[in-house]
Parts: structure tokens; sequence; C-alpha cells
């Protein structure tokens, strides 16, 4: 049976789960949440998240039943504003301020934080994180995990309607609560009631039951005592045994549903259109949340209850307030309820039969109406209610059925004594007098809203005006001018005697001051405006004397205040606040007008702004004209400015300053960029006169920037455009080069003059045309240019001399329809003086390539392997075309400085080698080398041009070392050169002629794994190096390989 419960429970809390966090309606969850409440199992059992046994036994253990349940009635209620947190999560719209619960609300500190586990029931939900005003979501959660916080809230929402059925005393299963409150089993104080009860006989004989039950209630107490169970037995057995009571028959009245009904009627109403049973203290019903109209008639008729209301509970936040309390002490919203009777100042006898009410009165029932919105009471000569502003239904029309006349019989006609009409009650008298008042006057308002007159003017007239025909308005439009006129004139008349009495007291009036004053008087330039009278008008309340005195007080205050801002002149005071109405703003602008004059004309003239005077004596005056002229941010740095320009010994310029007053306000900072050393011509500059490229930090003046530029692009190549303090940056790196250029660009077009920077830009074009695959130098003058032609022979434009363009060897007609191979074969075949030139010729031919930009050089590769290009600076390795830089790109590197890095067959490592191995390499491969010296050669001396340096000069000479015998007429260096080329030609491997150290210094170079076996012997050992030194690097992939 337990598993079948718990299975149900299980499938009753997945639904209900589902509808909660899901697109469910609100009557599939109150159904699942009474499914849930009506199951017969413990809380321990029913509730797998929040701990309900607990909370109860924390919160609602007590020895008294009534307080016990007033403990339970506060948990229920801490439990709806749970409940209302947890939807609120689950919610779809969720509020903005969701992740924190605050402490210093009111609903949560009198409800939640009042109970014991409520905090409990937050965290379950997510507020895990302690702050110092409440609880929170972590920071790491983004959202709430609604399955969980949706699981809590069901359990909630079910525990919370199981302690409302259990307070109603509905719950179906109350046993199990019972079990943890022992005070639930509580009885009334006076012990258990007797299932019978006494019936006086007077009311036994005559009346039916439901008589007796009705008078009983009417009864005093005394006649209605509770009887124990074994007295009555023995009365009734006395009662028999009586002679005069032997037909008596007693009748015995259970009172289980009196008592059931007496307390329904108590605790619960019926709603009038749902006929639902709710609770006393609900004012809206549970089903149709319709208001409270009537209780059940029969409950009222069997139990009269006197209309006093204890307690009433707040449909906001749940909270039970005092029955006399109007707002919610938590919430402080309105109570929606009836109003509550009035009590009477002195108990009235209650009479057996209540006297017919008058009509009219209140007293009367057909004098009340209730709201149906609001359910408040009242009275049938109001017809909008008094509560909400709502008006009073129109009550439904009764059929008349009509009847025919019956027979009445002749009453004599008794003296009705006139009754004398009641008093009044002189303060509902005068409250009815205001509110009549009030109504009238709040009429004419809106009248004169509507006429553009202020609510001040219309009380005002209504109190100058009487309580005639005549209306405010009227008056207002009719009498308000002549009276201000009158004002204005007073007004006036006093203001020329004060003005004549203090000229006359100074000894300044004179007869023609007189005369100027009086007709200054008599055009109006001491006179008081209409809407100055009027404002004194209004202030002194109507009363004319009043509002004079009131006007002269003001309009000697504005001058007063006119005279403290420099306008002394009071005749000119008066006459400004007379055009402008009184406004002190409005006068002081047309005060003004004049003296901003001057500023308007040099504003709006097309002559130059004066400049600047440092050396005025009106230190405010220089400062105004700098904060204006050159917007600088405030009135300090406008002095700052201006203290730095009067200094002896600063030769700054006013823009100068400005600049640098703009960047910062310190001193010491201003003047270490005012004065800037430049470090080619070791003068001052301020930091606006300097300039720095973006490749370094820095700076020189503009006139060595500009020199050094200058001098740069028509006597030096491209690549030299660099810093001319630190030389940066690396022109060999392409990134740097091209952000590098485009920005120097900039810089150069403000500087330059126009025909250097027309020359800069033609070289930096011919430096980005050097990359294109067409671009072709010309092997006679060294001009380039792009040629799109899939012929041999090309036609320089410059000198109009012709090569090839894949071999660029000058052209002959020998070349024409043979390849550059052929044509070379048969030049060394038959060509005389090549044939004499011998190695050094082939060493020509084969000469230095540059890899930049492809211009060709006819030099050899002997000596320093760093070349550097005399048409693009390229720096590079001759024998492997590998570039020689300063900031390294190879990973593990530890060389610092000018570098390149070669592979194992360029001629950097090879030159090392004696001629007999490098030919005994070349033998291994079978190929055939020169030993021999061409004859018409030159004995004894090397013929190979070669580019040499001689003071500071790159020059091309011969060589011109001693020649050893069996090197084909070369020097030892040469021919060496001329073995490699033959290697590298044939693209041959020198490792395997590596000896033992050799072949580990090159694993470690290419940082090949040389570790070494335990028992690995030496030939194994250098076998396996070697082949995976061949396998894992390759030879060099920029080598000239020409045959």
């Amino acid at each position: 049976m337990a598993s079948t419960l718990s299975d149900q429970l299980e499938e009753v809390r997945c639904h209900a789960e589902a509808c909660l966090y899901s697109t469910g309606s609100v009557l599939e969850v109150r159904a699942g949440i009474s499914a849930m409440a009506n199951i017969p199992l413990p809380p321990s059992v029913k509730y797998r998240y929040i701990a309900a046994e607990t909370m109860i036994i924390e919160n609602g253990v007590n020895n008294i039943r009534k307080e016990t349940i007033g403990s339970l009635q506060r948990l229920s209620t801490a439990l709806n504003i749970l409940e209302k947190y947890g939807c609120n999560l689950t919610s779809s719209s969720r509020p903005k301020y969701w992740r924190a619960v605050k402490h210093n609300n009111p609903v949560f500190r009198a409800t939640v934080d009042a109970i014991q586990g409520g905090r409990a029931v937050l965290c379950l939900y997510g507020y895990s994180n302690q702050q110092p005003d409440g609880l929170s979501f972590p920071d790491e959660v983004v959202e709430p995990d609604i399955e969980k916080v949706a699981a809590v809230t069901l359990e909630v929402m079910s525990l919370r309607m199981e302690l409302d059925m259990l307070i109603k005393e509905a719950h179906p299963h109350p046993e199990f609560f019972e079990r943890i409150i022992p005070s639930l089993n509580q009885k009334d104080d006076f012990g258990p009631i007797s299932d019978a009860v006494a019936i006086p006989s007077s009311l036994r004989e005559s009346q039916p039951l439901y008589m007796s039950l009705a008078s009983l209630s009417q009864s005093p107490t005394s006649a209605f005592l509770p009887v124990r169970t074994a007295n009555a037995s023995t009365s009734t057995s006395i009662s028999t045994r009586h002679t005069e009571r032997a037909n008596h028959h007693r009748t015995v009245v259970t009172s289980s549903k009196m008592r059931k009904n007496h307390s329904s009627s108590l605790l619960s109403w019926h709603c009038t259109h749902c006929t639902r049973v709710n609770s006393n203290q609900d004012i809206l019903c549970e089903t149709c949340e319709r208001p409270r109209l009537a209780s059940s008639g029969s409950a009222k008729d069997d139990f009269p209850q006197p209309f006093t209301i204890t307690e009433w509970q707040c449909k906001s936040c749940t909270v039970l307030n005092a029955g006399s309390s109007i707002l919610c002490a938590v919430c402080e919203r309105p109570r929606l309820a009836t109003k509550p009777p009035a009590t009477p100042t002195r108990p009235t006898p209650t009479p057996n039969r209540p006297a017919a009410p008058v009509l009219g009165m209140p007293g009367d029932p057909d004098s009340q109406w209730m709201c149906q919105f609001c359910t408040y009471i009242n009275y049938t000569p109001a017809s909008v209610c008094e509560m909400c502003d709502l008006p009073r239904p129109e009550p439904t029309k009764m059929r008349v059925k009509l009847h025919p006349p019956s027979q009445v019989k002749k009453v004599p006609v008794l003296s009705v004594k006139p009754k004398e009409p009641p008093m009044e009650d002189p303060d509902l008298t005068r409250q009815k007098l205001m509110k009549e008042e009030g109504l009238k006057l709040i009429q004419l308002i809106r009248d004169g809203e509507k006429k553009g007159v202020s609510p001040e003017e219309v009380y005002t007239g209504m109190r100058v005006s009487g309580v005639g025909n005549i209306l405010p308005c009227d008056w207002l439009k009719a009498e308000l001018p002549h009276l201000l006129d009158q004002i204005c004139a007073t007004v006036t008349s006093s203001l020329a005697a004060d003005l004549k009495a203090g000229q006359n007291q100074n000894g300044t009036g004179t007869s023609e001051d007189t005369g100027v004053e009086e007709e200054q008087t008599r055009r109006g330039g001491v006179t008081l405006s209409r809407a100055e009278a009027k404002l004194a008008w209004l202030s002194a309340g109507g009363d004319t004397e009043r509002a004079v005195k009131q006007a002269l007080r003001d309009r000697h205050s504005k001058v007063k205040e006119l005279c403290s801002l420099g306008f002394t002149d009071e005749v000119r005071c008066q006459e400004v606040l007379r055009q402008s109405e009184g406004e002190v703003r409005g006068a002081l602008s047309l005060l003004q007008r004049p003296l901003m004059e001057p500023f308007h004309q040099r504003m709006w003239s097309d002559q130059p702004e004066p400049p600047i005077d440092i050396n005025h004596p009106d230190k405010q005056r220089v400062c105004r004209r700098l904060l204006a002229v050159y917007d600088l941010p405030s009135w300090g740095r406008c002095e700052l400015a201006l203290s730095l320009l009067q200094e002896r010994t600063a030769p700054y310029s006013l823009d100068d300053v400005v600049q640098a007053v703009r960047e910062s306000h310190d001193r010491d900072f201003i003047r270490r960029v005012l004065a800037k050393e430049c470090p080619i011509c070791l003068s001052d500059f301020p930091h606006s006169k300097m300039q720095s490229l973006t490749s370094c930090q820095c700076s020189v003046c503009c006139g060595c920037f500009q020199q050094h530029f200058t001098i740069a692009v028509r006597d030096k190549h491209i690549r030299d455009m660099v810093c001319p303090v630190c030389w940066e940056p690396d022109i060999n790196d392409p990134e740097h080069l091209n952000s590098y250029f485009s920005t120097l660009d900039i810089q150069l077009r403000e500087c330059l003059e126009p025909e250097v920077y027309d020359l800069f830009h033609k070289k930096l074009t011919e430096q980005a045309l050097i990359k294109d695959p067409k671009f072709l130098w010309c092997s006679h003058c060294s001009y380039g240019f792009i040629y799109d032609g899939d012929q041999l022979k090309v036609t320089c434009f410059q000198c109009r001399n012709s090569f090839c363009a894949q071999c660029k060897k000058p052209w002959e007609s020998q070349h024409g329809g043979l390849s550059c191979e052929r044509y070379q074969s048969w030049k060394r075949e038959n060509d005389p003086e090549y044939q004499r030139q011998g190695l050094a010729g082939y060493l020509r031919d084969n000469g230095i390539t540059c890899p930049n930009c492809r211009f060709q050089y006819a030099l050899s590769k002997g000596g320093c392997m760093h070349f550097s290009c005399s048409q693009c600076r390229y720096q590079f390795c001759s024998g492997c075309n590998n570039p020689f830089h300063t900031t390294c790109a190879v990973i593990h590197c530890s060389v610092t400085g000018l570098h390149a890095h070669h592979p194992r067959d360029c001629l950097f490592y090879l030159r090392d080698w004696e001629p007999g191995r490098l030919q005994a390499l070349l033998q291994n491969k079978g190929v055939e080398f020169n030993t021999d010296t061409p004859p018409g050669t030159q004995a004894g001396l090397c013929g190979v041009i070669e580019q040499k340096d001689e003071s500071g000069q790159q020059t091309d000479s011969a060589c011109g070392a001693q020649t050893q015998p069996g090197h084909a007429g070369l020097c030892e260096k040469h021919y060496r050169e001329y073995l490699v080329s033959l290697i590298n030609s044939h693209s041959i491997d020198p490792a395997p002629l590596f000896n033992a150290n050799e072949l580990v210094l090159a694993c470690r170079r290419y940082q090949v794994d040389d570790a070494r076996g335990e028992l690995e012997d030496d030939v194994t050992y250098y076998t396996r190096i070697l082949e995976k030194l061949i396998d894992e690097v390759p030879l060099g992939d920029k080598v000239p390989r020409k045959k």
C-alpha cells in the first residue's frame, strides 16, 4: 500500500512540476497541489526537498491550541511569500532584480525571516550567497535551476495548502499532524460536551424543534448550559420516576451538528456566485475571485453574530492586520473590506422585538446599498461609491403581480402624535457647507483654466467680487485691469516722490532736473507694469493698499539688486524693469546689451582678431581672451599659460605654450615639453617643433628632419631613409618596410619640397616594382622596367641595347634559336675570348644575383660571404642567398648581431674543405672538373673579378692572388669556389664525407637528435645520425644551382 501511495505521489509530483515550469495552466497546477495534499502520507515521506516536519515542529509546537493555530497561520503566510519567490524564478518573464533578496524588505522581514527554516527554502531556490544586506545567487550562476526551483515551489504550495486545511479543520488526514503537534488534540476548556441538551418544557410542548432552537438562541446564556454525559443519564432516570412526569418524554437533541454549524459560520462564508465555502478571513472567493458580498442566510439565522471584524488579511502580502487598521502594516496597501459599523456612544437596551426602521435613515435596509467592486456600504442619496468612485449598479426591476382588491375592514382612525424633527448636528452642517463651497470653487477653477485664468486669480477674484451674481472670471475680465492701473498709478507717484526726495537730500536737485524727471514720469519712465501689479495684488489677497506696499517693496528690492551688480543709474533700472515686466533677468539683459555691443561688432566684422597682448595690465581680460580664443579647459590653465608667457627668460611662443598647457597642468612638465634638445643640432625646441618617426622614440627638430631626408632622397638609396639618430628600422624586414614607408610618406609630404617629394615617390614606386616577377634589369645600363613579352630578346627603353630576358647576358646573333644552356656551351667552344678567360669567365658568368631585386653582378663569391646589393640594399649570403639580419626568426637561435643561417651545402662551410676533398666528392658522383690552365691566360695571377672594400668604398677589381698548379689557373680560394659551384649545380650532398666531429656539429646546428644508444657502437651510431640528418634536414632551397 505504501509503495502504491509513493508511486501515486511521484506521478502527481512529476505532472505538477511539468505544469509549473512549462506552459501548464493555473488550474492544472492547483489540481496537482490538491492531489498531493490529499495523499495520506506523513510529511517526512511526502516532502523530498524541504524539511516540512522540522518547520512545523519549530514554528507550531505550543501547549495551547489557539496559539498553535496562530503559529501555523503565520507559517502559512510565510510559505505564501516563499511560493511567490519560487513562481517569480520559474516564470518566463522574471523580475528585474530576481538575483537578490534584501533583508530590509518589510514583507520579507515580517514573514519569511520571522519563521524558522525560511532562509533554508531560499537556499534551495539558489540564494546561497550571503551578502551584508541579504541573499543572492552566486556570481557564476547565470540562470536558476528551473526544474529544482519548480520542485521546491511545488512542495511549498502543497505544505501551505495542508496547513490551511488543518487550520480550517478540513484536512482529510489530520492524524499525521496531531502526532507532530499534540496540542491540536485539545478540546474546549470545559471538558467533553454531552450529546443531549435540555429544552424548557414551555418551548417543548408548544413549538416545533426548529422553533425551540431559534428561541434558545435568543434566550439568555444561562438557559443553555452544557451537561456532562453521566449527569444527563441520571437526570433522565430521575425525571421519569416523578409522578407528575409519568407521561413526559425527553427529546434528545445532538449538539455536534450545532457546534459544527456554529464553527463553520464563524470560520467560513458561502460565495453567492459559485457557492464555494471560503474562510471568513478571505475577502475574494478562491475559485471565482469575486468579492464577498454577503454570507449564507442560514448561518446567520442559526447563530447571529455581531458585525465586528477583529482582524483582516491583506490580499497583497497575506499578513493578518487588526480590524481597526485601514492600511496593511507590512505593505501599506489599503484594505478592501466593508465599512465597520458605527459604535454607539451609549448602550441601548435590546427590546424583545426591534422597532421598524424609519425610511431614509441609516438603519433602514432600503437606504443602504453595497458596492460590488470594493464591498463598501453606501447610503441611498449617494449614487457613486465613496470609496472607489464607481457608480451604483441599477437594481433589477421586479415584476408587480396585481391582486384583486380584498375587503378591508373599517378601522377607526387613531390620533397620531406628530414626531418632533430630529436635531441637526452642527458639525455635519458645517462639513456639508464646506463641501459645497469646495465643489463650487473647484468648478470655478476649472472654468478659469479653460479661459486661461490661474487658480490664484480665480480665488482672489471670488474673494474681492463677493457673493454677487457676477462670476470671478467675468469680474477679472471687466474690473481687474482698472484696479491694476490704479495700483500702477499709486506706485508710480510714490516712486517719483521717493526719487525726488533722494535727489533733494543729496543736494543735486535743480529745476532742470525736476523738469527732466517730470518729463520722464509723463512718458512712463518710472512706472509699474501690470504684471508686477498683478503679482502684488495676488500676494496681498486682493487688498489694494497691501498690494501697493508690496509692489513698492518688490520694486525697491529689484532696483537694489541691479545696483549691486554695478548698474548705479536708478532711473535706467526703473525703466528696464518696466520693460521686462518686473523680471530681474530680463532687466539685466537689457542693461548688458549696450556693454556687449563692441564685442558683437568685433565678432561679426571681417577684420582679423587683434593679437593678445600678454603685457596688458588687466590680467583677467587677458585670461578671458585666452579662454575664448584658444578654448582652454579652465581658468586656472589660462593663468598658468599667462605666467609662463610673462617669464623673462622663456623664449616660448603663444601657440606652443597653449598646446603644452592643454596637455598638462604641471609647470615643470610643461617646461620640459617646451625645451627639448635636438640630438643633431643640440638646440632647444618645444615639443610641437620636434619630429619623430614611428619606428623609434627619437625626436629631432623639424629643420634637421627635413635636411636629413632631403639628402637621403637626392643622393642615397631608398633604404637609407631611416632615423638619423638610431638608424632604425631594419629595412631588410618586408613587414616593417611596408608599414614604415606608408607612414613616412605622410610625414615627408608636409616637410619636403615638391620636387624632392616627387623624387622620393619615384624611388618608392621603383622599390615596389622590383617585387614584380616581370621586372627586368638592363645588363648594359642598369635600368629597370616591366617586360610583358615572351621572347628572349629584350631591348632596353633607356639605352636601346638588347639582352636575354632569361640569362641576362648581352644579346648576340648566335643566341637566336638556341636556349641559354646551348648558347653558353657554344660560346665556351667557339669564343676565343671566353676560352682565354677560362674558369674566370665561368665564375663571372655564374656571378652573384640579388634574390630580392634579381640584379646580376659579374663577381665571384669568394672572400666575405656578406653581400649588399647596390640597387636595393638587400643584405644576403652570396653562397646560399639567405638574408643577413639582426632580428632572427629561427627558433632557439642564440646568436646576436648581424648574422645568417646557412645550409650544409653552402659555400660558407664548403670553402674550408681542401680542393682534393671537394674533387673526391665530385668524383663519387661522376662529375667532371678542370685542373689545367687554359691557354692565353696570364700565368701566376688570378684574374677573377671580385668586389673589394677600399677606404669605405666598394670597388670591382681582379683578385690578383698567386695561382697554384692543378687549379686551372685560379687561386686556391676561387678554385674552391669553382668546385663548390659544380657541387651546387648537381645538388650533391656533402654529408657523406663528414667526419665524426663535423657530423655531430651539423646535427646540433640543425637541431637533430644525436643521442647515442647504450649498446650502440661508433659505426652504427654515425651511420644512424647521418641518415637522420639527410632525411630531416634538406639542402638549401635558395642555393644557386645553375648548370
